[in-house]
Formats: C-alpha cells, structure tokens, sequence
C-alpha cells in the first residue's frame, strides 16, 4: 500500500491526483453547508465490546471509548495483558463514579466462541446485550504464495481475522434481532457492528496472499449483512467496515518475521501509524456515520475505487471519485507491477530467496 502512496506523488501524473483531491475537497466543502452536524455513534453510557482490544488498535480504541464515557468489556486470549489494559481503560474513564469495565478471556479462532462470550456480557451487563461490538482481532502472515506452508498460513489468517469475526456477528446479531428484542421506538438509537477490514481489502499487493482473502472476506460479509438487517425495520442495526493501513504493535512485528523483501521494498516509504491515531480516525468516521471507514487520504482514494455494490458514506463524493479512480489505477499498476518485475530481474526466482520465519 505504501508502494501505492509513492505512486501517487509520481510527477508525471500529480496533477490528476491534485484534480481529484481538490473535487473531494469542494465537494466535501458544499455538502457540508446543507448537511447538520451530528455524532451518529453515541457511546456516553452504552455499553462497548472489542475483540482484539488487549494490543494495538483495539487496546487505544478501548481506552478512547472509555474517555467519551462508554461501558467496556474487551476480549482477548492473554489474561495478563487483559488486565493492564482494563487498567489503562479504567484510568480513561470520563466518569469514573459511573462507567463500568469487564475483560473476557477467550480465543476468536475456537469454532463458536463468540456465543459464550456474548453470554458472559450479558450477564455481566445486567441483562442486557452490549450495545455496540468492534470486531478488532486480526493477524497476518506475509508470505510468497508458492512458499511451503502458505496455505496453512492462509487457513489461520482466515480463521482469526473471518471466523472470529463471522462468528461474533452472528452471535450478537442472534441477541439484537430476536423478537422480543424490537426497538419500541422508531427513533431509538441503533446498534453498531463495526469490522476490522484492511486497505489490503481494498487493493492487494505481492506477499500478501495468505492475509487479504481474509479481509476481502470480511468486507463481503459487512455488505452482505448490511442488506440482510433490512429485515429488522424494529431493530436497528447499524454496520460499519474501518480499513486501516499499517500500524505500529506487537502484531506488526510478529508479521515482519515472515514478510517477503519485496513487500517490504514496496511497504518502505510510509512509515505505519500509531494505534492511538489510527483508532481517533476510525472513532471520528463512525461518529459520522461512515460504513466504510477510511483512516487515510489514501484509504480514501482506494475505498472510492473498488466500491462496487456496497453501501456509499457519500452518494455524490463516492461516485465523482470512483470516476477518477480508475486513471489513477492505470499508473499505479505500472509502477507497482513494473517494480515487481524488477525485482525479479535483480534477484532472480523466488526459490532461491533466503528463508523467513
């Protein structure tokens, strides 16, 4: 992705870049005259779970809740680092007297976790099922694809960063939609379901193979989802996608361990972000109610280009971008695949690359 940043401050085609982020830019300007400010993801008082949430993203996306007064209950497999960070969480509560925090141990890999750990909120919660549930766990193994273990790599990948997911959604999605459960309002503030994709879900890069069909899949699911919840006009849901790029954490440094020299080559001109930041944006865009959050201006560009059928943030800033996208695309395959093949001529067939991991 990073390969795709260096791409677009290429001379020989800056100015169609410039073109298309000065029209987002006017665009974005004049809607934002007729279009009311209003935070559409409330979570003073609510009740917050996120999976992933005892490193990286999902750990600063915790304590940053807990700062606008959320309830949180977050889930990982290490009980030690769950309790420094429901620590840290405590620490950032906007009312300490008030706000409640709760840790579950569980493994989002294990085939039906999810159920036993909506369970646990529940009872913990009063009653009451969470609010709003951020499916943050992920993981990623880089690899060649003609490599040795590459597929068992892939089955892992998907079944962290899919199934942990498919299965945390089907789990709460069995509690808000139950009938008993209708909204007894027209007007009631609805529930969130928010995925943890990647820009990878938005373009693929060499080295990537076992990761991105994980996170591709993730995307289906929220589109898929996101009509099937027509269904319930008297429970409103509400799904969201975050697409962050590289960020900072012990996953990132888990993940270089395996990660081929020419994704590395690719990667090496924009330094990741920290899980702090990345976690304010994707806060900030689903307080606008985004469905698909981008973190980046990059992100951004790529969301518009490969939006298909899935539901748009912008009617009108989607489509003007998703018309320039593909100009864009055009150079950036060039110069991407062109330095793929480079690659190649200077250092000869995967085969005899030093081996990783």
């Amino acid at each position: 992705m990073e390969s795709l940043h260096r791409a677009l401050l290429n001379s020989s085609w800056v100015s169609l870049t410039a073109v298309g982020v000065a029209t987002l830019a006017v665009v974005m300007g004049l809607l934002s005259l007729f279009v009311a400010s209003k935070n559409h993801f409330p979570v003073e008082g609510r009740t917050v779970l996120l999976t992933g949430a005892s490193e990286g993203m999902g750990r600063s996306a915790a304590i940053q809740l807990a700062a606008k007064g959320a309830n949180v209950i977050i889930v990982s497999r290490n009980v030690g680092r769950l309790e420094e960070t429901l620590a840290e969480v405590r620490a950032a509560a906007k009312s300490p007297s008030t706000q409640r925090f709760h840790y579950i141990s569980a493994d989002v890999a294990e085939p039906d976790y999810a159920a036993a750990v909506i369970a646990e909120a529940i009872a913990w919660n009063g009653g009451a099922a969470p609010d709003i549930v951020w499916c943050v766990a992920g993981m990623s193994t880089p690899m060649l694809w003609a490599e040795d273990g590459s597929v068992a790599a892939a089955r892992r990948n998907m079944d962290v960063n899919f199934f942990g997911a498919a299965d945390m959604s089907a789990a709460i999605l069995r509690e808000w939609l139950a009938p008993e459960n209708a909204s007894k309002s027209p007007y009631a503030e609805p529930k969130h379901l928010i995925f943890t994709a990647s820009v990878l879900a938005l373009f693929a890069i060499v080295g990537y193979a076992p990761y991105t069909p994980s996170k591709w899949a993730i995307r289906g699911l929220a589109d898929t989802l996101a009509m099937e919840l027509n269904l319930y006009p008297n429970h409103p849901v509400r799904v969201h996608v975050v697409y962050p790029a590289t960020i900072v954490s012990p996953g990132l440094a888990r993940e270089n361990q395996t990660k081929p020299d020419i994704t590395v080559e690719l990667e090496k001109d924009e330094p990741p972000e920290t899980p702090e930041t990345v976690a304010r944006r994707a806060i900030a865009g689903l307080e606008k109610g985004q469905y698909f959050v981008a973190v980046s201006l990059l992100g951004k560009l790529m969301q518009a280009g490969i939006m298909g059928g899935s539901p748009r943030n912008n009617w009108i800033v989607d489509t003007v971008l998703g018309w320039f996208m593909p100009v864009v695309y055009f150079f950036v395959l060039k110069v991407m695949n062109g330095q793929v093949l480079g690659w190649a001529r200077k250092h000869g067939h995967p085969s005899t690359y030093p081996k990783k991991g």
